[in-house]
This record gives structure tokens, sequence and C-alpha cells, in this order.
């Protein structure tokens, strides 16, 4: 293990890295995967591949996954910001050309055909969007003169336009959610919360009467009417797991789920290993926004703070809509659980965001305690 005494960039990071932050990423990250060999199987099964095909994968996104957001975390403020504002224009960009040239699935055209693989832009522009939102804000804060607000205004609305355009509306509504929790973390005044509220309730009622299966699933969630075959299966599959579960591959109703490795994995977790299990991966998700806010309430820069908090806000409203969903709480969406469910674009995107969080909330010289100081001009005297 590395030590005070040795400096190197790794020990520097080893030191000032929160690993409580740490842990909580790597147990998600190793728990997907075991817990991939639950939900991948039958629906590789159904569509003649064989069987662990999709936990291999899922195993091999899993390994630049964590080289990224080990790496990402090494950055200083200044290199998230960079990095951040790269992410961002290059996926505006590729979600530009996912319009005219990018793979279509079930009617949306959201991801970009590169070799075998298919990437999801939108994915990467989440984290980037919040990291270069939070800046903008910050610097308003710092300068009147400034038009941060106005600039994150504008690009929340060419953000927003390029997902419906899609048409990705769960990532429209989870993108414009961060953004609304950004600003008003930064500072906004009661008459831009009434504004936003009513732009907010026109742009759902536009959605729901211009997009017919935006207006389809509303109506199922609503009446429990029509093909409401996915949820009620994902209930069922919650329902039978009861506390402790069936057991590891015992479970029957997941086997009737489509998309048991990614939409509903939730309901898989509950069907094999219980209503318990769950609610420690409910508490995993809940400790990491909790810890977030509390460390960003405790920063002195305000790119960092807002940052922080939006990034662990996304995270957190993210896995709230997935299992939301799984319980039947909301309408149906396609939007993956943080490094739970399978997805290549979705788990490199939320490595990189915990990167991004990890590097922020490193202990910084500013930051330390006055007993790491003398520790290290103890060693510095004694020539360590």
């Amino acid at each position: 293990m590395p030590t005070r005494a040795k400096r190197g960039v790794v020990t520097d990071w080893w030191w000032s890295v929160d690993r409580w932050f740490l842990a909580a990423f790597l147990t998600l990250m190793v728990g997907g995967l075991v817990l991939s060999f639950a939900a991948s199987p039958p629906v590789a099964e159904k569509i003649g591949l064989e069987p662990f095909h999709f936990v291999k994968r899922h195993a091999l996104f899993l390994i630049p996954s964590i080289v990224a957001m080990i790496g990402t975390s090494m950055l200083s403020p200044r290199g998230v910001r960079r990095m951040a504002l790269m992410m961002l224009g290059g996926s505006i960009v590729l979600m530009v050309l996912a319009l005219f040239i990018g793979v279509e699935v079930k009617g949306a055209r959201r991801w970009i055909g590169v070799g075998a693989l298919a990437i999801q832009p939108s994915e990467f522009m989440k984290p980037a969007f919040v990291v270069i939102c939070a800046w903008l804000f910050a610097e308003k804060a710092r300068r009147a003169d400034i038009p941060g607000n106005l600039f994150a205004i504008i690009l929340l609305f060419i953000v927003a336009a390029l997902l419906v355009a899609q048409p990705d509306l769960g990532q429209t509504i989870l993108t414009a959610g961060a953004w609304g929790g950004l600003f008003f973390m930064a500072g906004l005044s009661w008459i831009w919360i009434a504004m936003l509220g009513g732009l907010a309730g026109a742009g759902f009622f536009a959605a729901y009467y211009v997009f017919p299966h935006v207006a389809s699933r509303i109506d199922r969630f609503m009446t429990g009417e029509g093909d409401t075959f996915q949820t009620d299966t994902a209930r069922e599959a919650i329902m039978r797991g009861g506390w402790l579960g069936q057991g590891p591959g015992e479970g029957t109703v997941k086997r009737l789920l489509p998309d048991s490795h990614t939409d509903f994995a939730f309901s898989v977790i509950a069907e094999e290993f219980g209503i318990v299990t769950c609610m420690l991966l409910a508490g995993i998700f809940c400790f990491i926004v909790v810890r977030g806010l509390s460390i960003a309430l405790q920063q002195r820069d305000v790119f960092s703070r807002l940052a922080i908090s939006g990034l662990v806000f996304l995270f957190g409203l993210q896995s709230i809509i997935n299992m939301a969903v799984n319980l039947q709480l909301m309408p149906a969406k396609g939007m993956t659980l943080p490094f739970i469910s399978y997805g290549g674009s979705s788990m490199l995107a939320v490595a990189i965001s915990a990167g991004f969080v990890l590097a922020l909330t490193r202990k910084r010289p500013e930051n330390r305690s006055q007993t790491d100081r003398l520790m290290d001009r103890t060693l510095a005297l004694h020539g360590a």
C-alpha cells in the first residue's frame, strides 16, 4: 500500500481520494457484474445467443470503466472542467450526427455505430453538461457581469432540443431535472422558479399531445389498460421474490421480461435475491447522494460545490426513476440503473461521472487538516 512518505501521483491520489465514495462505486460495479449472471442469460437465449453473451460483454465494459473512473479521479478541478468541455462538445456533435446517420432502434436514433459497437452520445453528454452548467453558474456568482445563467439556459435548450429530436423524453426529463436542481442550488429567485415550473408543465403537456408513445405510456400508467406486460411482469417478479428471494438462478418470472438485463434489472434482483438486497442496493445509491451533498456543503469553491451536488443529484435521480418504473410508481421509460444495468455507453459514462465526483471531493491542500500539515512538515524535516 502507498505510504505518505513516498510522494508520487498514485500516492497523492490514494491519500487524498474519498475512500468511502471509491468503495461505494466499486461495490456497485462489481455487484452489477455479479447480478448480470441472473438478469442477462434469459435475454441472450431468447435472441439466439449463447447464455453468457451479455455477461461477458458486461465484464468487457467493466474493465475500461474502472480505468476511466480512476484516471478521471486524478484530475484537478480545472482538469475536470476541461475534460467536461471536450466531452460536451463531442457529444453534441455526435448527437446531431445520430439524427442523420445514427442506428435506428424502435423508431429512435440515439446511437452511432462504430464497428461492432454502438455509442450513445447522450450518455456522455449528461455528466459533462452538469459540470459545465455548474461552472457557468459559479462564474455568474463570482462576477455579476458574466452572463453565466443565460449561457446555461441556452445550453439547456440546445441539449433538450437534440434529445427531443431523437426522441428520448426520459433523458430530457433527467437532464432538465438535474439542471433545475443546479439552478436552484445556485440561488435563483422565486420568479425564475415560477417561470421554469410553468415551462416544465407546458413541456409535459406538449410531449403528451405531440408524441403518441408518450401519451400511450402515460395512459397505460394512469388507467392500467392496454399493453402493460413488462411493468406487470416486473411487479410480479418483485412480489415473487419476497424478502430473501428465490435464490441465484432460481427466478422464473424474469424469463418473460424482454428487457430484464437493462431497464428491469432491479426486478430480477428482487426475484432472485429479495427485497432485502434491493434495499441494500438503494441504500448505496442513497449513501452516494447524501455523502456527496454533505461534502459539497463543505467546499469553499463555488464550482466544486455545485458540480459535486449536480453530479450526485443526476446519479440519484436516474436511480430513482429506474427503480420507480420497476415498482410501477412511474410510467415506463428506457433508463438504466447506474452500474447495474447492461450497457457499455451507460456504464462508461457513469464511471466518468463517478471519476468527476472523486476528483472534486479529493482533499486539497487548502482543505487539509492541521494534523496532516504537521505530519508533512515532520516528514520533510526528517528527509523523508
